[in-house]
C-alpha cells in the first residue's frame, strides 16, 4: 500500500485519504506481528494481551516472548523480512518527498546508510527481543521507545503531504523530519551497542 500512498502524494491526491492509508499501513504492520504471535500460540493469544505486551505489562511480555522464540526456531527468516518490509516503506516515503523537494537528499541517504549498516550488524548478531544494555531498553524495548519511532513516522509522512499538497508550512515539516531523524539514530546506536554487547559475549 506504500506504493499507491507514493502515487497519490505525486498525483496531489487528497491529504485526507492519503493519511488514511498510511495509518492503514502502520496499523497493518501491528497486526502482522500479531497475527504471526496469535498462529504460534494456537490461538491462545488474545489481542488486548498482545496490546498490552506491547505497552509493557511484564506478565503479558512474559508470556508472549515463549511465542517469539518458538516463532524465530519455526521461521528464522521471518523477523529479518518484516524489517526488511518495514523498511522498503519507510524508503519509499523518504524517496517520494525527496523526490518533490520537501526532504534534502542528504537525509535520505543518512536513513538508507543508517539502516544498511546497523540491520547488516543486528542481522550477523540475531534477532533477539532481549536487549541487553540499560540504554538500548530505554530507547528501543521500553513501550516509549518502541511507540516514538512508529507515531513520528506516520504524523512526519502524513504532515508532508498536506505540505506538498495544500501548502501547508514546511518549516513544522522540518521539524518533524529532525526529530524522526534523530531518534531514528538514536535507536541505530542503540542497536550498534547491542551487536557490541553480543560480540562480547
Amino acid at each position: 500500500m506504500a506504493v499507491p500512498a507514493a502515487y497519490m502524494v505525486l498525483a496531489k491526491f487528497s491529504p485526507v485519504w492519503i493519511t488514511v492509508l498510511i495509518a492503514a499501513i502502520m496499523a497493518l504492520d501491528m497486526f502482522d506481528g500479531y497475527a504471526g504471535l496469535r498462529e504460534a500460540s494456537g490461538g491462545s493469544l488474545g489481542f488486548f494481551e498482545y496490546i498490552s505486551a506491547v505497552l509493557g505489562d511484564r506478565k503479558a511480555k512474559d508470556h508472549v516472548s515463549k511465542y517469539k522464540k518458538f516463532m524465530v526456531m519455526s521461521a528464522a527468516y521471518g523477523a529479518r523480512i518484516d524489517i526488511a518490509g518495514d523498511r522498503a516503506v519507510e524508503y519509499i516515503f523518504w524517496i517520494v518527498y525527496t523526490v518533490v523537494g520537501l526532504v534534502p537528499l542528504w537525509v535520505t541517504f543518512l536513513i538508507v546508510l543508517r539502516h544498511s549498516f546497523v540491520d547488516a550488524l543486528m542481522g550477523a548478531k540475531g534477532t533477539s527481543s532481549e536487549m541487553k544494555s540499560r540504554f538500548a531498553r530505554a530507547v528501543y524495548a521500553s513501550p516509549a521507545g518502541r511507540a516514538v519511532t512508529p507515531v513520528l513516522k506516520f504524523v512526519t509522512f502524513s504532515y508532508l503531504s498536506f505540505v506538498y499538497v495544500l501548502g501547508y508550512p514546511l518549516i513544522y515539516g522540518q521539524a518533524l523530519v529532525g526529530l524522526l531523524v534523530f531518534f531514528i539514530m538514536l535507536r541505530g546506536y542503540a542497536e550498534f551497542l547491542e551487536f557490541k554487547a553480543g560480540t562480547r559475549g
